[in-house]
């Protein structure tokens, strides 16, 4: 006899749930998705920049580094097998001033060691692929690309319902509790039992876990990333991907210019602190959520140690002359004239108690409980390997 069919039931109906979910209903389990919104890729997965990374910022032998590596390839490959656009474009890293220089080396050995396709190339050959890049030298990494990732989740989407999968949206998880073995979770329409629960809500995987009865050594501290892009007039300064080289000091990329799979140039994003859990906007305010940040710890520690940053982001996010002098530093030619409002993501970011940023993938379990608790850029592109690694956990 073979082993009895388990249920699962996921939390959370983003790329990263559904590539969970997916790969549990591959393996026989009969499987529930809960998701709150009205569809699915709602929040992270729906606000990003569609960017098929190819692993060369993460720390060697990292969860990031090792995904990402075998994400770029295996979502590249799940995409041309579904019929869901992707394009491998290859983007540059660009060095813009000496004193970048050591860094744009220390990128490449990095890049070396994680098995990423990467070539050191001199400011001429950087304007052989971006003929208006500001370039001392560059960074030419082949494998990176884009894609249209809420496609991927109604592929992904499709495969579930094909294997008989329980999807349920405006379905948040009010309560949860374990009884007889088994995890029970409560929903507006009801309760949800079964054998064994993943937690991939994301932007309130904190508190899901802490639902669930487990407490998690992170907290979820939302950061909004601002879009703008080029006007269609202004598009061909751009030809793919160009990043700045970035600063190890810093927690995040620094703002970069990406050409989507439609032609538009997205330019972008900033980092800064957002005020609800999902706020898209200034006026998107919560005061339990802003409550929630005050009160934890890590906030004003990392308040502290980036103070000067933190406020030049919130100067660049109300200025458009100050966004576009830093997307200049890459490409002269940008001014603000050339830019137009496109939207924002929120960053999911794990933060610990002394302050310090997450670094790579958190993943936490409990009896009969798997919770995904750390899972920013470059989680879409790992999505299928997070799938696997959870399905094997559960």
């Amino acid at each position: 006899m073979g082993a009895p069919v388990r249920r699962v039931v996921v939390i959370g109906g983003g790329i990263v749930g559904l590539a969970v979910a997916a790969e549990l209903a591959a393996r026989g389990d009969r499987v529930v998705v809960l998701e709150k919104e009205g569809h699915w890729a709602a929040h992270q997965t729906g606000h990003n920049s569609n960017v098929v990374h190819a692993g060369l910022y993460y720390k060697p032998g990292s969860l990031k580094a090792r995904m990402s590596v075998a994400g770029n390839a295996s979502m590249t490959a799940f995409a041309r097998e579904h019929g869901v656009p992707v394009e491998v474009c290859g983007k540059l890293v660009v060095a813009t001033s000496d004193d970048e220089l050591p860094r744009l080396h220390q990128l490449a050995e990095r890049a070396e060691a994680n098995g990423v396709p990467a070539k050191l190339i001199s400011a001429d050959e950087a304007r052989e692929h971006e003929p208006e890049v500001a370039a001392v030298a560059a960074l030419r990494v082949e494998s990176t690309g884009v894609i249209d990732f809420p496609a991927v989740c109604a592929a992904l989407v499709g495969q579930l319902i094909g294997r008989g999968a329980d999807l349920r949206l405006f379905s948040p998880a009010l309560g949860i509790r374990t009884a007889g073995g088994r995890v029970q979770v409560a929903t507006p329409q009801g309760v949800v039992t079964a054998d064994a629960l993943v937690n991939c809500a994301g932007l309130h995987s904190d508190r899901v876990a802490r639902m669930a009865g487990l407490r998690p050594k992170a907290t979820i501290v939302p950061f909004r990333g601002e879009y703008f892009e080029l006007r269609p007039e202004s598009r061909d300064l751009v030809r793919g991907l160009i990043y700045p080289v970035p600063d190890p000091t810093l927690p995040f990329l620094g703002v970069h210019l990406t050409r989507m799979l439609d032609g538009t140039v997205h330019a972008g994003p900033n980092a800064v602190l957002a005020l609800r859990r999902e706020g898209y906007r200034w006026r998107d305010v919560s005061p339990a959520d802003v409550l929630d940040v005050a009160r934890f710890p890590g906030t004003w520690r990392l308040a502290r140690r980036f103070a000067r940053t933190g406020a030049e982001e919130v100067l660049r996010s109300l200025s458009r002359k100050r966004f576009a002098a830093s997307l200049a530093r890459l490409v002269p030619a940008v001014t603000a004239d050339d830019l137009v409002p496109a939207g924002a993501g929120v960053r999911a970011q794990a933060m610990l108690p002394d302050g310090s940023l997450v670094d790579d993938f958190l993943i936490e379990t409990g009896p009969g409980q798997v919770h995904v608790l750390n899972a920013p850029s470059p989680a879409a592109t790992c999505a299928l390997e997070i799938g696997r690694h959870v399905a094997g956990l559960v």
